[in-house]
């Protein structure tokens, strides 16, 4: 007996709803990280050579935008769930938690990296 449920990989809405999420998750991560770049520079950096010249500075720009992106990735998976119990392209939803969880974990190491040095 052939089963009817199938792992569907193509639905162009759903990838277009996938992707505006991505997109909207990215730039909120980015407004973040603008912000506290803007926060940074009002504080007790301002005479200082660098930017970031204290650690509540370096920690923030590391961490906030990574909470964004890992709430978007956990959202992500959340439709993925959704999507399954639905019957529906659940797969385009768990690419798009993975991709956001990878870019968390890049943005992590770059930035611990740079704070570390």
């Amino acid at each position: 007996m052939v089963d009817d449920v199938e792992k569907r990989w193509h639905d162009p809405r759903m990838f277009r709803r996938a992707a505006s999420y991505v997109a909207s998750v990215l730039a909120t991560a980015t407004l973040v990280f603008l912000l506290i770049l803007l926060w940074a520079a009002q504080s007790e950096c301002v005479d200082a050579d660098t930017l970031l010249c204290d650690t509540t500075a370096e920690t923030a720009v590391v961490i906030g935008p990574s909470a964004v992106l890992l709430i978007g990735g956990i959202g992500a998976f959340v439709e993925t769930y959704l999507q399954w119990r639905r019957g529906r392209a659940w797969p385009i939803w768990q690419g798009a938690g993975w991709f956001l969880f990878v870019l968390m974990v890049v943005y992590l190491g770059i930035g611990a990296g740079a704070a570390a040095r």
